[in-house]
């Protein structure tokens, strides 16, 4: 089932008292490169450095008094797994999280810095949900899935409509997707608060499985092939995947060197740090300026968590 109105409205004032309202900003040398006026609502601002966030707060706080005593768990290559753990902190609990044995070190000691207790697996679906399924059945832990489930969706979609609140008349609003529930929230914040803007998401085209499904109409497994945005190679969710079928205008994809030059351009000229999944919506920007040319566009940055060890360039 996916949130409704009131879902969203609930979800903003349930996680008020626990997460960042964020900044909206500006680079006027940005619009001048792209030649469009792009308002970028900055959720690596958000506690944990990333948008989860808002979605695991909203899912463990809509949870049944006491259904979760023995904790909650999930599978995450890293901003998901912060999040939960952070916000099941916030409320005394514990956080069991499978986490790809890929994952890169910052997320993976953030983790551990919030409190949650990992558990590593092999860098598939398949291997996340077989570890997943053994670690709920000796914990009793309440599974709380990265992306398709009702309530993270919910909570995601607050951070488009404090934008929307914020910044009137956008002509498009520009969301990156991996599992889809950024994407959803944004999609439908979209449709309930801001019905004449248009929803383009962003995918890198070594992770196209999301444009293939938009394309083919059911969901598709994900790319073989690596890409630098860590945080987009997961698969849809039959709730995420409806969500965007029915409210998504089209999905571009970018080549690694673009999503590069993005987030290096974010980088300098804004002096935010970003991960390479937030730039992926202006590398979209920047490979279809005639597209976008003089319209009046919001973009999620969805998190800044990266190595600073290991920067792309």
């Amino acid at each position: 089932m996916k949130p409704n109105k009131d879902d969203i409205l609930a979800a903003a004032e349930r996680i008020a008292p626990f997460i960042h309202h964020t900044p909206v900003l500006q680079s006027r040398l940005i619009n001048e490169i792209v030649g469009a006026n792009l308002f970028f609502k900055c959720e690596n601002f958000q506690r944990t450095g990333a948008f989860k966030m808002r979605g695991a707060t909203n899912a463990i706080l809509s949870l049944k008094d006491k259904a979760f005593q023995n904790g909650v768990a999930t599978h995450s290559s890293g901003n998901h797994a912060a999040a939960l753990s952070l916000a099941a902190k916030d409320l005394g609990i514990k956080a069991f999280i499978v986490m790809p044995d890929n994952s890169s070190k910052v997320k993976i000691e953030a983790v551990k810095q919030y409190g949650g207790q990992i558990t590593f697996c092999e860098p598939t679906v398949k291997g996340r949900e077989e570890m997943l399924a053994t670690v709920i059945s000796s914990t009793n832990a309440i599974e709380i899935h990265p992306y398709n489930n009702k309530y993270i969706i919910a909570g995601q979609a607050t951070a488009a409509k404090e934008l929307f609140d914020e910044v009137k008349s956008l002509e498009y609003i520009i969301a990156p997707v991996g599992g889809g529930g950024l994407l959803s929230g944004t999609a439908l914040s979209t449709y309930y608060f801001s019905p004449t803007t248009t929803v383009i998401a962003a995918e890198p085209a070594n992770a196209d499985d999301a444009y293939r499904s938009f394309i083919s109409g059911k969901i598709e497994p994900t790319n073989p092939k690596q890409t630098i945005a860590d945080g987009l190679r997961t698969s849809l969710g039959t709730i995420t995947f409806t969500i965007i079928i029915g409210h998504v205008s089209e999905i571009l994809t970018v080549s690694e060197e673009s999503i590069i030059e993005a987030m290096r351009l974010i980088w300098m000229r804004m002096k935010i740090i970003v991960e390479p999944s937030s730039a992926v919506p202006l590398a979209a920007i920047l490979a279809n300026k005639e597209k976008f040319r003089n319209k009046k566009i919001g973009i999620i940055i969805s998190g800044g968590n990266v190595d600073i060890d290991d920067l792309p360039w």
